[in-house]
């Protein structure tokens, strides 16, 4: 009898200790599993925080400082209009600006600075290129990359693969060398003549979608021919593209993302260069 009230105690003995050992176990799960719950909710809070970041309003984007950019477009011997300087002066310029101490940025940061407020490098200035000419890869890009300088190219698709301008094979070594390939419109028509959707297709949407394939990379930017455009097309523009870039006219109260200012580099010294870009831009 006394043997048999001994194995009675150990047995409720045994299972007394498997069941506080199973509510031990049990409540450190629980712990780990709040634990991770807690961490999750951390996680997602941060990733929301770095998902979202404040946008500025387009009050807020027109009164922050502008960048200089610089438009380009031909580059040869022997001319003596404002839109071309020889090679001798290109070279000069991106001297005086790298001696100086300029930064060149691309597109995608100018974005960021005004839509996002990310931070810039000092003395910023931005470097673009119009009409396709052969001269911007076989001059200008070896000039850049020699300072260490990147520029925008708006390619007008109309002149893909003809003499004296860019080929398709050309325009993406730009894209893969780290430039920015932006839209310049099929054959050059102003924007305030695309009156219905055959024009828009036609000068906008499907020269994009050439682009982009031929570079394989999103294109969201375009330079308006001759600079020219109205707050339609600035709204129209829109909703294809990040940033428009005007020539010296004034921004859209509306749309200043769609109406970026660039100064045509004249033919002048390297000093009237940065005295020019001084005097332009606030």
């Amino acid at each position: 009898m006394k043997t048999y009230y001994i194995l009675i105690s150990i047995t409720l003995s045994f299972i007394l200790f498997i069941s506080c050992s199973q509510s031990q176990r049990n409540n450190a799960q629980n712990e780990d599993l709040q634990i991770n719950k807690t961490e999750d909710a951390i996680s997602i809070s941060m990733e929301s925080i770095i998902e979202e970041p404040i946008e500025n309003s387009v009050a807020e984007i027109i009164e922050k400082k502008e960048v200089p950019v610089l438009c380009y477009h031909r580059i040869e011997d022997g001319r003596s209009d404002v839109y071309s300087v020889s090679p001798d002066q290109f070279a000069s310029h991106f001297k005086i600006l790298s001696d100086s101490g300029y930064n060149s940025i691309l597109p995608d940061e100018l974005y960021a600075y005004l839509k996002y407020n990310a931070a810039l490098p000092e003395k910023p200035f931005m470097i673009t290129f119009d009409d396709s000419r052969t001269e911007h890869i076989t001059i200008a890009a070896p000039q850049l990359e020699k300072h260490n300088f990147k520029g925008a190219f708006f390619i007008m698709t109309v002149t893909n693969n003809k003499k004296n301008y860019l080929s398709h094979d050309e325009i993406a070594q730009l894209a893969n060398n780290g430039h920015t390939v932006g839209l310049h419109s099929w054959d050059h028509v102003m924007v305030t003549k695309y009156t219905d959707s055959t024009f828009w297709k036609q000068q906008v949407l499907d020269p994009q979608s050439k682009l982009e394939e031929m570079i394989g990379k999103p294109v969201d930017y375009w330079a308006y021919p001759n600079g020219v455009y109205d707050r339609e097309a600035a709204e129209q523009l829109d909703k294809h593209f990040k940033l428009s870039f005007i020539l010296m006219a004034k921004r859209d109260s509306l749309y200043p993302l769609q109406t970026i200012r660039r100064m045509i580099a004249p033919p002048v010294s390297p000093e009237r260069l940065i005295k020019s870009m001084k005097s332009n831009f606030n």
